[in-house]
């Protein structure tokens, strides 16, 4: 449990502000897709998408690096590393003329942000175990879902009264009013017992240490289809909203509204996985999630948008289910690599994210004049993890 000065209400908060920088720079850039896409010369949607879909690139390439490093030199030394190169790729980003250098910056802001994103699970593995565990990580996705909240509204207000350069400086004084309070008021957790020294060898022994527990492997490659078909949801909001229900000013506040969705449950499944076990609360809610789009196909299949209620409620149910899953799919893959739980949140969140970032990208190009490639794109991701659920649960029946 946490024994230093810090707080568990700081300590949740603090935790989540690390791993809602990500959030910010994706969500707060929704509104200006459309701005920024005529001002470096993107010919279509599909383009637009990649300036959402590439940081997650990032996201996932980055952990290798900094996962293995902290395991060696502490979590601490590393989220400053982390907050330095999202700094550099921000001003990249910003003097962007043409979609290739834009996309650039956004990998490397994915992989600058993946520092602080990683580390912060890497911490909180070092403080809890098991379901407490998962109900930590549930209030940190409580306090983080208020990002993907308000940033679109924040992002929308900039954008309104200055210019789209403008929301990366901003994003820019937040990071550093973070890292100033991380480094003020959160020791270091690493224990020394378990640190690792840096050798050529690191990154091979933890991907076989990962990869020989089924459980690990199993709900990391579930984590990677959830959280895949939820990036199509990113990338294709402002294309399905804003162009397809012409909801121009209204977005960010249709964005909102489905957000809190999540984090509604996510601060009910706090409360509900220690009495239950995330085990059970992550199959239901993948059950969920694959009952939820076949409705939805079945009524829409032959038609186009239903009416935005519709829609909403929906995407709410969606939603839902995920807040149930994106923390107790991550607990129960990272359950039993705590003794490396550096380079352990590294490989997890690289495979996740590898898978994520495909996934999103070819289910986002259907998505031209309908939602309906989005639900389809649910319904198989959630198949395929139902398959894997099954299959884990065989194995360990069978052992």
């Amino acid at each position: 449990m946490q024994k230093k000065k810090v707080s568990q209400f700081e300590f949740i908060t603090l935790m989540a502000s690390l791993m809602s920088v990500a959030a910010l720079a994706i969500d707060a850039l929704l509104p200006a897709l459309e701005i920024i896409g005529e001002s470096i010369g993107t010919q279509n949607n599909s383009e637009n998408q990649l300036l959402i879909i590439m940081i997650f690139l990032g996201l996932g390439i980055g952990p290798l690096l900094f996962g293995p490093i902290s395991d060696n030199f502490g979590r601490k030394p590393i989220v400053y590393m982390g907050f330095s190169l999202f700094i550099i790729a921000s001003f990249i980003c910003v003097n962007s003329s043409s979609i290739e250098l834009m996309i650039f910056g956004r990998i490397l802001q994915g992989i600058g942000l993946s520092a602080p994103r990683t580390i912060s699970i890497a911490i909180v593995r070092d403080t809890y175990s098991g379901d407490y565990m998962a109900r930590i990580m549930s209030f940190i996705t409580v306090v983080f879902i208020l990002v993907p909240i308000i940033a679109p509204a924040f992002g929308k207000i900039i954008l309104d009264n200055y210019n789209w350069e403008s929301i990366f400086y901003i994003q820019l004084v937040i990071v550093l009013l973070i890292c100033f309070w991380f480094w003020k008021r959160q020791p270091e957790t690493l224990h020394p017992e378990y640190g690792v020294k840096l050798t050529k060898v690191l990154f091979i022994e933890g991907t076989k240490e990962v990869l020989k527990h089924k459980q690990t492997l199993g709900y990391t490659v579930i984590s990677g289809f959830i959280t895949g078909s939820f990036m199509v949801y990113l990338s294709t909001s402002q294309q399905i909203f804003q162009q397809q229900y012409q909801l121009i000013d209204e977005f960010p506040y249709v964005f909102a509204a489905l957000a809190f969705s999540t984090g509604l449950s996510s601060l009910s499944n706090s409360a509900l996985v220690i009495k239950f076990g995330m085990k059970k609360m992550a199959t239901l809610a993948l059950y969920s999630f694959f009952i939820v789009p076949l409705i939805y196909i079945i009524l829409f299949f032959n038609g186009g948008n239903p009416p935005l209620y519709v829609l909403l409620i929906f995407f709410a149910l969606e939603f839902f289910a995920i807040g149930f899953l994106f923390g107790n799919l991550r607990a129960l893959a990272m359950q039993p690599i705590g003794h490396i739980a550096g380079i352990g949140a590294a490989i997890t969140g690289f495979i996740s994210t590898i898978m994520a970032v495909p996934i999103s990208s070819l289910i986002g190009r259907y998505v031209i004049d309908s939602a309906l490639p989005l639900f389809i794109g649910f319904l198989f991701c959630s198949f395929f993890s139902i398959v894997i659920l099954k299959i884990i649960n065989r194995k360990k029946v069978k052992a």
